[in-house]
């Protein structure tokens, strides 16, 4: 019972949703002038010229594009507008102290509701729902893991996690071989096309042109090299994310790693009706190769999770396609989690295992890149003497982490002195990647070993991580 060819790359099932990909706006016309120039149209270079114009109406900002604005991973993520600190708050009470690493967390907080009452306020409908994040285990190391991790968020203020029973988790979302979960109300659903569609329009309406199929080919104090001119501006911002690589002088800065998602076909009321999943929450695992998941709002589920992790050469992809046995290993997992899908379209079915990515309602498949530093720590860094600054290293969390870094980056240049200003994570800067082929080894070593280590937990009873997650986490340096 095979169903049509999944459709695979076209950057995204959110810009094919939205009816195709965006036309183009006008590139760069010129060399020219301007106070600030920002480099990508992605959230977090939106998110700055859009506080930096509010703030100061009569400023120049102009934001350069190589594509389009949202093609990189603000058009390709998985929709979590979440408070996640990015790298911990633990490395950030090491360096700045407890009350550094809390402010940061109530700041991430805080910005959940700030995107939401700007798209409120702009009238930007991106289908947003603040039905919290739900985090599930379904191996016993999975669930020590979970104890462990709710343990640890309880012992700081502002987390809010709540840790469920088998029964209770049941009750909100029925996964198959659900031993418990955690959910804490600080996180929204969003679907990014529609968020980052509407911000470059909310951005354009208070003046700022994007210029877009601009490639900014070197960036240094005062200028932005374009392949159609320079634009020389007193501030020069980098927001390129996952795409800083192919920067002049950025190659190893930050890792672009690759993340891939599917979508499904709209699943009918059978399938709601017998899965629950009524409070639009986010969802995700305690694996070490993590998922991610939301219920969009008609219905489909959109589920992402890691493909082949690194290009040789910190490569970064153009459509956004994925390899096949991504699409069937997500497939898979996806059916892992709700066997009710092949049942719900294929009623004589019901109850029966599908390994086949075609015997599931998979509609589109994508994959993009997010950026990830040498400590896995996001940052906004802002030079006063040569006006260059920069933000991002979000791995994966940058739904919410952008709008703070883009208030963070507009204080920054206006020269505020902000308790955004003073969060921990400005001026933090990682060391550089390992240069090739040491990053390509160590980046695929490092998921061989979590995948290991998921298949050692699912097949096995013990109940604590196994060992190859623990070799992942030296080699990563997340210890």
């Amino acid at each position: 019972m095979p169903l049509s060819p999944v459709r695979n790359g076209d950057v995204s099932w959110w810009w094919r949703s939205l009816g195709g990909l965006p036309a183009s706006r006008p590139p760069l016309p010129d060399a020219l002038d301007a106070d600030v120039a920002i480099v990508g149209a992605g959230y977090t270079g939106l998110w700055t010229a859009y506080y930096l114009k509010r703030a100061q109406p009569s400023l120049r900002v102009v934001v350069l594009e190589q594509r389009f604005a949202g093609f990189g991973a603000s058009g390709r993520n998985g929709g979590w507008l979440t408070n996640t600190v990015t790298g911990g708050r633990e490395r950030y009470a090491e360096t700045h102290g407890r009350d550094a690493a809390i402010a940061q967390q109530r700041a991430l907080n805080e910005t959940v509701d700030e995107v939401i009452a700007v798209a409120a306020r702009e009238g930007i409908d991106a289908d947003i729902v603040k039905g919290g994040e739900f985090g599930v285990a379904r191996t016993p190391a999975q669930l020590a893991r979970l104890r462990a991790s709710a343990a640890a968020e309880q012992s700081w203020p502002h987390t809010d996690v709540e840790v469920m029973d088998a029964a209770a988790a049941a009750s909100r979302i029925r996964i198959a071989g659900a031993l418990g979960a955690t959910w804490h109300p600080h996180c929204a659903r969003v679907h990014p096309g529609k968020l980052v569609r509407g911000l470059a329009e909310a951005v354009e309406r208070l003046g700022v042109p994007i210029y877009e199929q601009t490639q900014v080919r070197e960036i240094s104090a005062g200028r932005a090299v374009t392949d159609r001119g320079t634009v020389r501006a007193a501030h020069v911002l980098r927001a390129t994310e996952g795409f800083t690589a192919d920067l002049r002088g950025e190659h190893r800065t930050w890792l672009p790693m690759n993340s891939s998602m599917i979508v499904t076909e709209p699943l009918p009321p059978a399938f709601w009706a017998a899965v629950g999943w009524n409070g639009r929450e986010t969802l995700g695992d305690f694996a070490h190769v993590y998922m991610y998941a939301q219920r969009t709002a008609d219905d489909r589920i959109a589920f992402g999770g890691r493909g082949v992790p690194y290009r040789y050469g910190s490569r970064v992809d153009t459509d956004g396609a994925t390899q096949e046995r991504t699409i069937r290993s997500l497939a898979a997992l996806l059916h892992g989690f709700f066997p009710q899908a092949a049942g719900a379209f294929f009623p004589q079915a019901a109850g029966a295992f599908f390994p086949d990515a075609a015997s599931l309602p998979i509609a589109h498949a994508w994959a993009g890149v997010l950026g990830v530093p040498r400590d896995w720590a996001a940052t906004v860094v802002h030079d006063r003497a040569s006006g260059l600054g920069w933000a991002g290293g979000y791995v994966g969390t940058g739904v919410t982490a952008t709008n703070l870094a883009g208030r963070t980056l507009a204080d920054l240049v206006l020269e505020r002195d902000t308790e955004l200003t003073r969060l921990p994570w400005v001026g933090h800067r990682a060391k550089r990647w390992e240069i090739e082929p040491l990053r390509w080894t160590a980046v695929n070593a490092i998921y061989t070993a979590y995948r290991m280590a998921d298949r050692f937990e699912a097949a096995g009873s013990s109940a604590r991580t196994a060992w190859p997650a623990h070799v992942a986490d030296v080699v990563a340096g997340r210890h």
